[in-house]
């Protein structure tokens, strides 16, 4: 935190990106760190539509995945992994839940609705225990889901299971936040939330408590990272501003009961908070992010792509190809804003490459076929270069009956966190 460079006023804390010119007083160079973020979608896909074909560089893209095409070399597509805790294992129904419960966490969860809830620590969280205190925030979670931590869900299991993917301890999950503004003030508040609010009241941008600030720091910096800091800030106002915008259309129409920030449109919603994971990213605010898209389960109906039925629904679509043809737009929808993250990313300059060359992310379900609730084969990308420590670009297949957890555990290696097992695992993954 000490290396951090911040702009600081009475409403507002802005951390910056690494400037190169203010690095040069310094003895050494800093190496950019390698971040980590999981990306979680619904209820499976149409494996017909999602699986590639070959292996290697040459394979051949899946129909759904063409919205990732221009990012080819930009990331890793994995065959083979399974979630065997995910299945029933004696349990009987609650696929969704469990699905949900294990996907990080490579545990069976303790078939409850009651306080009892009973799972293991998650991937996530044993990163933040261990480098957390390196930035201000030691990890992030993010939802378009409300939080939940208790209730009963699906088949018998507590709700807690199904609308969160982060654990902290075997019965404490890590509610995670579905509201931009919250996250946006977490981000770049001033930790007051007097000031925050009298801030709003106002009217008044967060870049409007820096500027003394950022007019300092800008006269130190060298052309190239003085246009990098316009850039940055411009960025960090559009999304304040676009936040305002859904909060300002709820004040005009007040019989309407939402939370502030939060937008209608599902697609505006994502992108909101893959920006802002991007802004936690850059400026190094947090290393450590989970995405849940939408719980496992969901029954969100796509209006915004013609689709009136529920996703859940449809993924029980008993091999009718009226129902595998919306599923695979459903996949489509969620995959080009999967790869508009990552062009963000990628345009983004880092140290001698780009802020998505310093990034590990997967984007993956913990259901391959929706119809059949299988946990086996699951669909799964891996994208960004870990800091020059993976190999993009190309499609490869594991060892049939791998757990997930193997891939986890070796993510933890690459971003040099100690630990010898995650839930099923029984090995680091090589290769990847």
């Amino acid at each position: 935190m000490q290396r951090r460079t911040f702009l600081k006023g009475l409403g507002a804390t802005l951390a910056v990106p690494q400037l190169t010119s203010l690095q040069a007083a310094k003895t050494s160079v800093v190496t950019p760190p390698i971040r980590m973020a999981f990306v979680y979608a619904p209820n499976g896909v149409n494996l017909a539509k999602w699986r590639p074909s070959g292996l290697g560089t040459d394979y051949h893209m899946g129909q759904s995945m063409k919205p990732l095409e221009k990012l080819r070399k930009n990331f890793q597509i994995i065959s083979g992994l399974d979630h065997d805790k995910a299945k029933a294992n004696g349990d009987g129904a609650g696929d969704h839940a469990r699905a949900n419960a294990t996907y990080l966490t490579g545990c069976q969860a303790r078939k409850t609705s009651g306080s009892n809830i009973h799972l293991g620590i998650s991937v996530d969280q044993i990163a933040a225990q261990q480098i957390g205190h390196y930035t201000r925030l030691p990890s992030l979670e993010l939802s378009t889901d409300p939080p939940r931590r208790s209730g009963r869900c699906d088949s018998g299991y507590s709700c807690a299971y199904q609308y969160n993917l982060s654990w902290r301890s075997a019965n404490t999950p890590m509610p995670s936040e579905r509201d931009p503004r919250s996250v946006f003030e977490r981000l770049f508040g001033s930790g007051d939330a007097r000031e925050d609010a009298r801030r709003r009241a106002e009217h008044k941008s967060v870049l409007d408590f820096v500027l003394d600030d950022a007019k300092r720091l800008h006269k130190r910096a060298s052309h190239n990272d003085q246009d990098k800091l316009d850039e940055y800030m411009t960025a960090v106002r559009e999304v304040e501003q676009r936040i305002s915008r859904h909060e300002n259309f709820t004040d005009q129409f007040p019989g309407i009961i939402k939370p502030s920030g939060i937008p209608a449109d599902y697609r505006e919603h994502i992108r909101l908070m893959y920006q802002l994971m991007t802004l936690a990213f850059r400026t190094d605010s947090t290393r450590i992010c989970t995405f849940l898209l939408a719980h496992d389960g969901s029954n969100r109906a796509f209006e915004e792509i013609g689709i009136s039925g529920g996703h859940h629904s449809l993924s029980h679509h008993k091999k009718k190809q009226k129902n595998l043809d919306q599923i695979a737009k459903i996949d489509h929808f969620y995959l080009e804003e999967y790869a508009r993250f990552l062009s963000g990313l990628k345009g983004i300059s880092e140290g001698q490459g780009s802020l998505l060359d310093n990034t590990m992310i997967i984007y993956g379900s913990g259901i391959s076929d929706g119809n059949r609730h299988s946990h086996t084969n699951l669909p799964l990308i891996l994208a960004g270069g870990g800091g020059g420590s993976l190999t993009p670009g190309r499609h490869i297949s594991i060892e049939k009956g791998t757990p997930m957890t193997n891939l986890h555990l070796a993510m933890l290696e690459k971003i040099q966190v100690k630990a010898r097992r995650i839930g099923d695992s029984n090995g680091i993954l090589k290769g990847i």
